[in-house]
């Protein structure tokens, strides 16, 4: 069973910095992509950042140059560098992994972990 598990969030000041962390446990035949997603009340849940194998990243417009994301592929986990926080982050942070279970698995299923809150005030 794969299992997602985030660390990190809490209270932050404009212009802060926070570290998310995400530990995944858990076999998995081959990961595609991992990622950060955020959602506040009322709204749907949106991509922040994303990682391929290849390291390939992408970025949601309203935190890109602000936010890193980096991956650690020996303690299989990946982390989210927010910078210079806004008010506008305060959400609940979500983080994914895109992944096939087994050998000969057609379809990529999406796993995710529980959140974690980021608030972002003084």
């Amino acid at each position: 069973q794969v299992r997602l598990v985030e660390s990190g969030g809490g209270l932050v000041q404009p212009g802060g910095s926070l570290r998310l962390s995400c530990a995944v446990s858990g076999s998995l035949f081959s990961i595609e992509a991992m990622g950060w997603y955020r959602q506040v009340p009322g709204k749907e849940r949106e991509m922040i950042a994303t990682i391929t194998g290849q390291h390939t990243t992408n970025y949601a417009a309203s935190v890109q140059d602000r936010f890193t994301i980096s991956k650690d592929n020996v303690k299989n986990a990946v982390y989210l560098q927010t910078n210079s926080a806004k008010p506008e982050d305060t959400a609940v942070y979500y983080c994914n992994v895109k992944g096939r279970p087994s050998f000969g698995d057609i379809n990529v299923i999406n796993y995710w972990g529980q959140g974690t809150q980021v608030t972002v005030s003084s």
